[in-house]
């Protein structure tokens, strides 16, 4: 191998934005950000999370096609 070419690699603490989790892995980056880790992630957890869908789901139910019609 060439010698100056490669990059620094060392220990990267990585947090993730969602849970607060954080655990240490290998990388060139000194720190990672990550959405979701594997503590929080609904394919590990096995739990389904509609934090952001709730709403969007409630302004498209209030459209006027779609909203009840109030009878008199």
């Amino acid at each position: 191998m060439k010698t100056g070419i490669h990059p620094q690699y060392h220990k990267t603490k990585v947090t993730c934005i969602s849970c607060g989790n954080e655990f240490e892995t290998g990388s060139t980056k000194k720190e990672i950000r990550v959405d979701t880790c594997s503590n929080c992630h609904p394919f590990f957890t096995g739990e389904q999370k509609f934090v952001q869908a709730a709403g969007r789901i409630d302004r498209f139910m209030k459209r006027a096609s779609y909203a009840k019609k109030e009878t008199k």
